[in-house]
Parts: C-alpha cells; sequence; structure tokens
C-alpha cells in the first residue's frame, strides 16, 4: 500500500493550493481518506476528511469555508483545495485512509491505517 502526497509549496498570505494523495495496492474506492497536519512539536491535526464515495465530508472548524476535500475513486486520488491561506496553515500535510472509521472517531489519527509521506505547505505572511 502507497499513499503520495503532493502540491505543497511555499504561498502569500490569502493564496491557494491543491494538494493531491494518490493511491495505490488496496482498493482506494472502500476506503475514508482524510488529510491531517502537523507542526513541529504538536501531534497531528485533523483537518478534512471524505467518505468513500464522497457525498460526505468533514472539515476541521480552522478550515470550514477555505478548504475543500474531494475525490475521484476512478483515479484512486484524494484532493485537498485550500483557498484563502493563512500562516497558521503552515505545516507538513499528510493523507491518510482507513476502513471506514466510525463518525465519533472519525477525526482521530488512530483510526487511519495508512499514511502517506507528508508534503510542506508554508505560508507566509
Amino acid at each position: 500500500v502507497q499513499l503520495q502526497a503532493s502540491g505543497g509549496g511555499l504561498v502569500q498570505t490569502g493564496g491557494s493550493l491543491r494538494l493531491s494523495c494518490a493511491a495505490s495496492g488496496l482498493p482506494f474506492s472502500k476506503y475514508t481518506t482524510a488529510w491531517f497536519r502537523q507542526t513541529p512539536g504538536k501531534g497531528r491535526e485533523f483537518v478534512a476528511v471524505v467518505r468513500q464515495i464522497g457525498t460526505s465530508t468533514y472539515y476541521a472548524n480552522s478550515v470550514k469555508g477555505r478548504f475543500t476535500i474531494s475525490r475521484d475513486n476512478a483515479e484512486n486520488t484524494v484532493y485537498l483545495q485550500m483557498n484563502s491561506l493563512k500562516p497558521e496553515d503552515t505545516a507538513v500535510y499528510y493523507c491518510a485512509t482507513g476502513s471506514n472509521p466510525v463518525l465519533s472517531s472519525i477525526r482521530s489519527a488512530s483510526m487511519y491505517n495508512y499514511w502517506g509521506q507528508g508534503t510542506q505547505v508554508t505560508v507566509s505572511s
């Protein structure tokens, strides 16, 4: 199983980036996929998640209205469109996939079995 995250970079405040998470080695369409982020000295923070079919999405309050998660099961890829970026969005972003975690635990990193390698997002002020 491999998850390949890409699309990070350096952007100014108010800018946009689109992250991609390409999966291989598993029936991706049957897995819930999420994005987390991490800054030095802190644990992984939930950002957004999309269920298998893509009709159910959930967001952290800090990104709601600015970020959009989506998936293309034909391409085995999940996207995170990030708009109106702020300096506090600076982090390493990780995608992760798990076998249908229950809603009450869907924001918990422990619910996800497979993780990508992370992509750095830096927002300058």
